[in-house]
């Protein structure tokens, strides 16, 4: 009789890679979801769930994305600033601020909810504009955020 055993990633074991991917033009929850999966690792064979298999994903372009319908106006942000009430902001007013968090906001709440996702999202880098300080890694282009 054959004992199957699963497999268990060991953390100084993964191999992590790097990814460039060009946000223009593309809906930001396909994207985001696309981009969380990467950072996870659930791509790879290898994936196990406590531990950080991910790759890093460098994002360029940010202020490029685009949101279905007409959520520029509808679509709120809102976040407590320690005082009573809240701060709020549509979609468009964070756009012209910082066009970076409108995609690092949407993949941080698909990232699971532990103390593994930060280091996650700490491999996440979101660039406005076409470049990026991260040639020395030697990122490979990706195609992410496509309809299937």
């Amino acid at each position: 009789m054959t004992v199957v055993r699963t497999y268990m990633a060991k953390p100084g074991e993964v191999e992590q890679k790097w990814w460039v991917v060009d946000a223009t033009d593309k809906v930001v929850g396909r994207l985001a979801s696309d981009i969380a999966v990467l950072l996870m690792g659930k791509h790879k064979p290898t994936y196990t769930p406590h531990v950080d298999t991910g790759d890093f994903v460098v994002v360029i372009n940010a202020e490029k994305v685009v949101f279905t319908g007409n959520k520029w106006e509808k679509k709120v942000y809102t976040w407590y600033t320690g005082y009573p009430g809240l701060r709020s902001e549509t979609a468009a007013r964070r756009k012209d601020r910082k066009p970076e968090m409108i995609l690092r906001e949407s993949v941080r709440r698909m990232l699971p909810k532990n103390k593994l996702a930060t280091k996650m999202l700490a491999k996440l880098k979101i660039y406005v504009g076409g470049q990026h300080p991260h040639q020395a890694q030697q990122p490979e282009p990706r195609e992410l955020g496509i309809k299937k």
